[in-house]
Parts: structure tokens; sequence; C-alpha cells
């Protein structure tokens, strides 16, 4: 008999039970996104724009007869976004439950705030009368886009790349600490030329810091230019102010980049730009979690029962499962699938405009959010690591075929300084190492045969595969 699933009781409750992860079992991981990413972020992002273009166009004198506002006033508008809480959240709802516009509920709460100044500033308040300032001007996408540009700026800047310098920092010191750790490289899965561990970290280290670089230093642009980006009603309405430099400026006090030149929409190729070079970031950290993962497997890492949690397997006691690489690399691929669909998307508009990136961009803090939850499990992982060294040297121990490549190249090497009987030095060591295990006692007798010079023919005999690491150990410190 089929397992009948129908809910018995309503799944509607209160407190609300979460559709998704990231709202109910991860929510603790990705709860700072909330104040930047969320429908509330947006709105107050949304009244703060609105408030400081009054203050703008009133600074400026932009429009002849606005009153210049007082201190006291400006205050007071600024307040109406910094008190922006549970009860705003509920009236401007109610609000947008009539308009049926978001935007358009946001600056009819604000005029509600305006109407209402006299409570708070006394009946000489000019704000009442200026509440036509309000969205003057200003098409929807005017005051998206520098709400979005003011929200994903913030949340990029201030929660998700303080979180991934953290985790980049704990790699590259497990690097400086492992930078001597000999340890079998295993190019195509095979055993290959010996490396250090700190070598390898370093280098994932040094591709996500170039990463991080990029996203620090990539540009948020705005915009502030009307219905179809031309000022048309600007320079009919108020024709003797040089309107550029007003959206200009405003646009740079922001903070942002002002684009000059748009349809009705800012067109979001900065975002795009933002997101694949956060999906890049994501997929090296996606390489760095399988690596682990594989490490832990061969045994060159051990996991610490407690920072892992008590429970392994729910059948087999014996097992500590990787499970913060496994959910890294699960976050990891929906984030970068999620940021790849924003980056090819958000790009395009039909003719002057769509609204396909309205519902698109509500998906932004998805995107970060299962990229923050993958960057916390990635982190916590590797704070529960061990280095097993010996596990390590055994590997190395077993495979002397390595020492081939060391062998074959000081033969080319001799051979090119005039020793004789160095030929076919290639051939001569695929004979003997192909497709077999050479020990160390083999590989001795070998280069002991061969009438390399005293010199090279000593430095060979004392090579073993946990010495031959080349530059490894000081390659770490270009991570300095």
């Amino acid at each position: 008999m089929p397992l009948d699933t129908t809910p018995w009781v309503s799944l509607a409750a209160d407190p609300a039970i979460a559709l998704g992860p990231l709202d109910g079992r991860y929510r603790a991981d990705v709860a700072p996104l909330v104040d930047h990413l969320s429908e509330a972020a947006l709105n107050r992002a949304r009244l703060a724009v609105e408030v400081e273009w009054i203050i703008h166009l009133t600074e400026q004198g932009a429009i002849p007869g606005a009153p210049v506002l007082t201190d006291a006033e400006k205050a007071y508008l600024r307040d109406v976004v910094a008190t922006f809480g549970p009860a705003e959240i509920a009236e401007l709802a109610a609000i947008e439950a009539e308009t049926r516009h978001d935007v358009k509920a946001v600056e009819y709460f604000l005029k509600r705030r305006m109407d209402h100044a006299p409570e708070v500033l006394g009946s000489d308040t000019a704000l009442p009368a200026a509440s036509e300032l309000a969205h003057i001007f200003c098409t929807s996408e005017d005051i998206n886009n520098l709400s979005y540009a003011l929200t994903v700026r913030s949340a990029v800047h201030d929660v998700w790349l303080p979180a991934a310098r953290v985790l980049v920092d704990a790699v590259a010191d497990l690097a400086r600490a492992q930078a001597a750790m000999p340890m079998l490289a295993r190019t195509h899965g095979q055993p290959a030329t010996p490396v250090t561990l700190g070598k390898e970290l370093a280098v994932v280290v040094h591709r996500l810091r170039r990463q991080l670089a990029r996203i620090e230093g990539d540009e948020t642009l705005g915009k502030i230019n009307g219905a179809t980006g031309t000022y048309g009603a600007h320079s009919v309405s108020v024709p003797g102010t040089d309107w550029e430099d007003v959206a200009r400026g405003f646009v740079t006090g922001l903070g942002l980049t002002w684009n000059p030149l748009t349809t009705q929409i800012e067109s979001h190729d900065w975002q795009s730009e933002l997101y694949d070079d956060i999906a890049r970031f994501n997929r090296i950290l996606h390489n760095v979690a399988t690596d682990v993962w594989t490490y832990i497997s061969l045994g060159y890492f051990v996991q610490n029962l407690s920072a892992q949690g008590s429970t392994g397997s729910s059948t087999m006691p014996h097992k500590v499962n990787p499970i913060r690489f496994e959910n890294g690399e699960a976050n990891l691929e929906i984030s970068s699938a999620l940021l790849g669909n924003l980056s090819s998307t958000l790009v395009t508009s039909r003719l002057q405009r769509d609204l396909t990136d309205s519902s698109t961009q509500r998906t932004i803090g998805i995107a970060l959010g299962h990229s923050l939850l993958a960057i916390a499990n990635v982190t916590r992982g590797l704070a529960g690591l061990g280095v097993d060294p010996a596990a390590m040297a055994r590997d190395l121990d077993a495979n002397w075929e390595v020492l081939g490549e060391a062998v074959q190249s000081a033969m080319r090497a001799a051979g090119i300084a005039g020793v004789t009987g160095m030929a076919d030095p290639y051939e001569r060591l695929k004979e003997l190492t192909r497709g077999r295990r050479v020990d160390g006692a083999g590989m001795r007798e070998f280069i002991a045969g061969l009438g390399l010079p005293d010199d090279v023919e000593a430095r060979l005999l004392a090579l073993t595969p946990a010495d031959y690491t080349g530059y490894a150990e000081r390659l770490v410190a270009h991570l300095d």
C-alpha cells in the first residue's frame, strides 16, 4: 500500500514553516544576507533611494520652487528608512495589496510619512507640501536598479567577502603549516612526481585570491534617467536644469558608478560580471572540496570527530563521513547554476524594457545564500582536519617509479654535457617503470648501471620519493 502523504494538519503554520532549506534547516548560516537581499531589505533600500532623491533635488535646487529642507526635515526623512521594521513591513504590504505595484507602494508609504511630518516637526514643516517630490521623474527601474546595486554590493562586501576571506586564509594557514610535507602527486589519478601538501594548497589559495580581488574590484553601476533613459520628462518639465549632471551627482553620491547610457533599465552588465566572478570562485572551491574529499579517502587527512559531529553513518558506527565537504560541493553547484542563469539572462531585455529581470533578480539572495552556506561548511570541514604524515610516507615509499622522471632528465643533461652511453633515456626508463612497481633497491640498481658521472650518480642514489619535491616548499612563500 503506498504511503499517504496528504497532510492531516495544515503546514501553513504560525510561525511559517519554510519551503526552502536556506530559510529552514540552514537559516543560521545565511541569516546575515536577510538584511541585504530579502524583500524587506529591498524595500528599505527603495525607501532610502526615494528619500535621498528628494534631498538631492532640494540641495541642488534642481526644481524651481521646491523647498530647501532643514536639517530636521532631512533627519526625519532618513529616519523613515532607519526605523523601517516589522510594523512598517506589514503596512507597506497592505499598501501594495491595493496598488498591485511594489515600487508605487513604496512611494505612497513615503508620502504618508511626509503628510504626517507635522506631528513630529510642527505645523510649519514643508514636507507635506513637498510630497510630490517623492518619485518625481522616476520610472520604477530608476529606484530598483539603484536599490539592487546598493543591496547586492552591501551583501557581497559586508557578508559574502568576509566569509570567503576567512575560508581562504584558513587554507593559506594550512598551506604554510604543511609547506614541507611530501606527498605523492596523482596526475590523471596515477602516481606522479611528488609535491608537498602545502604547495598544492597554496595553488588553490592563489587561485581563490585572484577571484576575490576581481570581486572586490567589480564596478557597481546605477542610473536615474527616466522612462526610456532620455530625461524626457525632466527636460520638458524643468528645461533649465542640467539633468545629466544632477543624475551623475546623485548616483555617484550613493557610492555607485554612473551609467550614462541606458534604456528604461540599467543594463545589468555589472551584475553579470560580478556573478560570473563569484561563480568562478565557487567552482574553484568546489575543486578544493572534491580534492580534500579524495585526500580523506586516501588517508592523507584524518577528521576530528568533535569538529565533524558525533554521527558518521546511521548504521556503520566506525565511519566519519566528510559531510562538510559534500555539503559544500552540493551547495556550490546550486549556487553556480543560479549565478550562471543570472549572468546569462540579466544582460538581455526586449527592446527598451521587459520584466523578466524583476523575477530573476529576486533569486540573487538564494544564489549567494547557497555559496555562503558552502563556504561555512568547507571552513568548518577544514577546521576539523588533521594530517597523517605516515599515510603519505607509505604511499611515497610504494611508488619509487616516480623517480623515473628525475633519472631520465639527469641522463639527458649528462648526454648534452658530452657523457657517453646516455642514449634513449626516456625509452630506457619506460622499459623499467611502465605499468610496474619499482622498489628502492631496483631503482638504485638501475641508476648504478647507467654510467653517470660520479656526482650525478651519487645525487640520484641518495634521492627518495619523499625528497623529490623540487622547489615545492619554497613556492608556498609566494602566498606572502
